[in-house]
C-alpha cells in the first residue's frame, strides 16, 4: 500500500530537507509536487486541499524558521499533519460495557464484509482474549450463512445458526440471548450487502441497528475504490451511527486514497486494515505508523507487534539453544524459518516496514518470484526425515525423487541445498546472539553477494 505516493513525496521531501533555508518559493514547489502526488493516489480533492493549506500554513510560520534545519522540520510538519487527516492516534473498539458487547458490519456486496467478521472474530479472540459468537443476519445469500459458519470453524470461534427463513432482526435478537445465556464477550452481527446503496437495505439494517443496539458499528469498505470509499462510507454514516471503518484489500491498493480520505471526509476512525486474504491478516490502524511508511521511514512498532503476534517463540528458543549448543542447522530448521518468515508477510513484508527499505521492497516485489519460498518449503517437505537432518546424503536417485514429488527441478534443489550452507555457516557463526537476530541474518545468506540495490535476487 502507499508505494506510488511514497516514491513521490520522498523524491520530493529529498530536495527540500537539503535546501539550506525554506522560501516562499520552494516551499510553493514542494507543495505542487505533494498535490499532485496525493492527487494521483486518488486522494479526495477536499482533503487535498485542507492539507496542503495546513501545511503550508505552518511551513511558511516561525515553526521552520526558528528550526536549525529547516528542511527536516519541514518534513516533520508533513509527517504531522498526514497523521492528522487519519485521525492522530488509534482507535481501538469501544468493548467495555456489559457482555455481551454487540458488533455490527455494515457495507457493500464484495467489500469483504463476511470474511472480516471472520478475521475480526479471531483478532479479539486471540489478542483480546475474549470469548466470540458471530451470526449473519444476511437472509438473501445461503451462501454467506455457510461462508461464515466455515470462517467461524477455521478460527474457532462459535457460530449462531439462522436461515434465510428468518427475519434480520429475529436473527440479531436470537444471538444476543444466546450469548447472555452462555456468557460470550462479544457479539458480531454479519448484515446483508447490496451492489450500491438502496433505500430498503437503510430501512433494513437501521430497524436491526434499533433492536440490536451495537456499541460498535463497523462500515467495511474495499480500499481498492479509493476515493469513492470515502463518499460510500459517507453515505452509511448518514443513514448510521457508524463508530469506525474497516479498510479491506489495503494490500493490493498500491495509491492509499481510501486510507487518507475516509477519516477527513466521514469523521469516523478507521480502526482495521484488512492485509490480505488470510484470517490473521488484520491490523489495527495507527496513523502515526501509516505516515511514518508512506514517507519512506519505515514501521518498526508494527513489525514488533507482528513479530510478536505472530512468530514461534518456542521455536525460536529452541533453534537458538540449539545453535548455542554447536548443533547443526538442518532442513527442517530451514522449513521453519521459511514458515516464520511467511508469517511476517513474506520479504517483502519485512522490508516494507524496516526505515528505509520501501524501494527495497518494491524491488523485492519486482524481482523476486513470490512462490519462490513454498517451493523451497515443498522440496523440503518432500525429502524423508533422515534427508532433511542430513542434507549430504541426496544422491541421485534420491534427489529425482523429491523434485518429482514437490513438482519442481533438479536446479531448484540444487540451489535450495546451496542457500541451506550458505545458512548454516552463517548460523555458525552467529551462533553466540541466538533468536530472530539469525533468523534475519540467515535470511540474507539466500541472497546472493549484491543482493540489495542494483544487485539480484536469487530467481528461484
Amino acid at each position: 500500500m502507499f508505494e506510488n505516493l511514497t516514491e513521490r513525496l520522498s523524491q520530493t521531501l529529498r530536495h527540500v530537507t537539503g535546501q539550506a533555508t525554506l522560501t516562499e518559493d520552494n516551499i510553493k514547489d514542494a507543495m505542487r509536487d505533494v498535490r499532485m502526488a496525493l492527487l494521483e493516489a486518488d486522494v479526495a480533492l477536499p482533503v487535498v486541499k485542507d492539507f496542503v493549506e495546513a501545511v503550508r500554513t505552518r511551513a511558511v510560520g516561525q515553526e521552520v524558521s526558528r528550526s536549525l534545519s529547516p528542511g527536516q522540520m519541514f518534513v516533520k510538519i508533513v509527517q504531522q499533519e498526514l497523521e492528522h487527516i487519519m485521525g492522530d492516534t488509534n482507535e481501538s473498539l469501544n468493548l467495555s460495557v456489559q457482555p455481551p458487547a454487540v458488533v455490527l458490519m455494515a457495507g457493500l456486496q464484495g467489500a469483504g464484509k463476511t470474511t472480516s467478521v471472520g478475521k475480526l472474530a479471531k483478532y479479539l479472540k486471540e489478542r483480546e482474549k475474549k470469548k466470540v459468537l458471530v451470526a449473519s443476519a444476511d437472509v438473501y445469500r445461503p451462501a454467506a450463512i455457510k461462508q461464515l459458519e466455515t470462517l467461524a470453524g477455521e478460527v474457532g470461534v462459535e457460530f449462531f445458526p439462522s436461515t434465510t427463513e428468518q427475519k434480520p432482526v429475529d436473527i440479531g435478537n436470537a444471538a444476543i440471548a444466546e450469548a447472555k445465556k452462555r456468557f460470550y464477550d462479544v457479539v458480531i452481527v454479519d448484515t446483508a450487502g447490496r451492489l450500491h446503496i438502496d433505500a430498503d437495505m437503510m430501512t433494513e439494517i437501521q430497524e436491526l441497528h434499533g433492536a440490536i443496539k451495537p456499541v460498535e458499528t463497523l462500515f467495511v469498505v474495499d480500499a481498492m475504490t479509493g476515493q469513492d470509499a470515502a463518499n460510500t462510507a459517507k453515505a452509511f454514516g448518514e443513514a448510521l451511527p457508524l463508530t469506525g471503518v474497516i479498510l479491506t484489500k489495503s494490500d493490493a491498493d498500491s495509491r492509499g486514497g481510501a486510507a487518507l480520505s475516509v477519516r477527513h471526509i466521514t469523521g469516523k476512525p478507521i480502526k482495521f486494515l484488512g492485509v490480505g486474504e488470510k484470517t490473521d491478516a488484520l491490523d489495527p490502524f495507527h496513523p502515526d505508523r501509516v505516515a511514518s511508511r508512506i514517507l519512506g521511514m519505515g514501521d518498526i512498532l508494527s513489525l514488533i507487534d507482528e513479530a510478536e503476534a505472530k512468530l514461534d517463540k518456542k521455536k525460536a528458543d529452541k533453534l537458538a539453544k540449539k545453535i548455542k549448543k554447536g548443533k547443526k542447522f538442518d532442513l527442517e530448521d530451514l522449513r521453519d524459518q521459511l514458515q516464520q518468515m511467511q508469517k511476517m508477510g513474506g520479504l517483502t513484508g519485512m522490508l516494507d516496514k524496516l526505515p528505509g527499505m520501501g524501494n527495497m521492497a518494491q524491488m523485492a516485489q519486482n524481482q523476486v518470484d513470490t512462490k519462490m519460498f513454498t517451493r523451497m518449503e515443498a522440496i523440503i517437505n518432500s525429502m524423508t526425515p533422515a534427508e532433511r537432518r542430513n542434507p549430504d546424503i541426496l544422491n541421485g536417485s534420491r534427489k529425482k525423487r523429491i523434485v518429482a514429488g514437490s513438482g519442481t527441478q533438479i536446479q531448484d534443489l540444487n540451489r535450495l541445498i546451496k542457500q541451506h550452507k550458505q545458512m548454516a555457516k552463517m548460523m555458525k557463526k552467529m551462533g553466540q546472539k541466538g533468536g530472530m537476530t539469525n533468523m534475519m541474518r540467515g535470511m540474507g545468506g539466500m541472497m546472493p553477494p549484491g543482493g540489495g540495490p542494483g544487485g539480484r535476487f536469487p530467481g528461484m
